[in-house]
């Protein structure tokens, strides 16, 4: 079970989105700060686009706060959230085309060396560079195949692999079933595989198990 520490006190995270749901700001702004880093990484995936990513994360929290009254069951607040950022992915997808860029900076370190930072990434981390920059085009050219397959594919593929999401989780958050959230999963790692061979990239140049 999360918890928040509130206060000095330990607070469940049922508890923290109980109160929120009464009006308080305080646990609702706490709710806000233990769940942003993470719908805001997962829209990110979504969309490639850090300033489309942020833009999409407040309106999911925007629409957290208004709708949160209207949750009739406090478990299951994580797919509830998901499935507003889903939804505003959807309709973003609709509206422009899907950006293909992951944002990552060049850095210098105190001697001066040049290092990449993928935006959002802790500070005082030092990598080599040589192998954070193929790890970054390797990541890169993932997130543009995934782009490349069917959105609700592409939402199931994020929600298992990257955000450790039961089916039941997923499925609720899809508003379908469990099968076929298995079927887009199995269909979506498919597609995405013949994406990367395509691009002569396999599992033994890839950090991510297919």
């Amino acid at each position: 079970m999360q918890a928040n520490q509130i206060r000095g006190t330990m607070v469940p995270m049922e508890a923290l989105i109980e109160k929120a749901m009464t009006g308080d700001e305080l646990s609702f702004n706490q709710l806000v700060n233990l769940w942003y880093k993470r719908i805001f990484n997962y829209v990110l995936k979504q969309c490639s686009d850090e300033s489309l990513a942020a833009d999409i994360t407040q309106r999911t929290f925007i629409s957290v706060f208004k709708n949160l009254k209207k949750l009739k069951e406090i478990g299951s607040f994580k797919p509830w959230i998901y499935r507003i950022a889903t939804n505003f992915c959807y309709q973003e997808g609709r509206k422009q085309s899907k950006s293909k860029t992951v944002p990552f900076t060049v850095t210098k370190n105190d001697e001066g060396e040049s290092t990449i930072k993928e935006e959002g990434e802790a500070e005082g981390v030092f990598y080599n560079p040589e192998m954070s920059y193929r790890q970054l085009e390797l990541e890169k050219i993932l997130f543009e195949c995934l782009q490349e397959i069917p959105s609700d594919h592409r939402s199931v593929i994020i929600m298992k692999e990257y955000e450790g999401m039961k089916f039941r989780e997923i499925a609720d958050a899809l508003e379908t079933s469990e099968n076929t959230v298995k079927t887009w999963l199995y269909r979506g790692l498919k597609m995405l595989k013949k994406q990367l061979e395509e691009k002569n990239i396999t599992k033994e140049t890839i950090s991510y198990e297919l």
